[in-house]
């Protein structure tokens, strides 16, 4: 999927794609993109709000440790609050995280969408 992804991106960097590089950096081997991981992020709350999302989601993320091949990754979501502003409905506020399979948080932060209708 790495591979995969630095072809669609464009984002050749070595840290993802070349193993021997890699390894002699800090890192210590090679990690997914980091858009790559935000990505499943942005599809839970796709498949959550559909178009509401994909035409007024906001994510606010802080990038908090990499994804290696091989790890498995799960997208997680917790409400926290309605900002009820009296616009349109308010937004509907998630605590939104990405954790490896060892429940490492790889990406923290927060997503809003407006709460049209709901």
């Amino acid at each position: 999927m790495i591979d995969r992804y630095a072809s669609a991106s464009g984002d050749f960097n070595p840290i993802h794609i070349d193993a021997a590089f890699a390894a002699t950096t800090p890192m210590g081997g090679t990690i997914a993109h980091g858009m790559l991981v935000l990505a499943l992020i942005a599809e839970m709350m796709t498949a959550a709000f559909g178009r509401d999302w994909l035409t007024g989601g906001k994510l606010e993320v802080r990038f908090r440790a990499p994804a290696r091949p091989g790890d498995t990754l799960t997208a997680r979501a917790r409400a926290i609050d309605d900002d009820d502003d009296g616009d349109e409905g308010g937004s509907f506020r998630y605590a939104v995280e990405c954790l490896n399979e060892r429940e490492e948080q790889l990406i923290t932060g927060t997503a809003a969408v407006a709460a049209r209708g709901r």
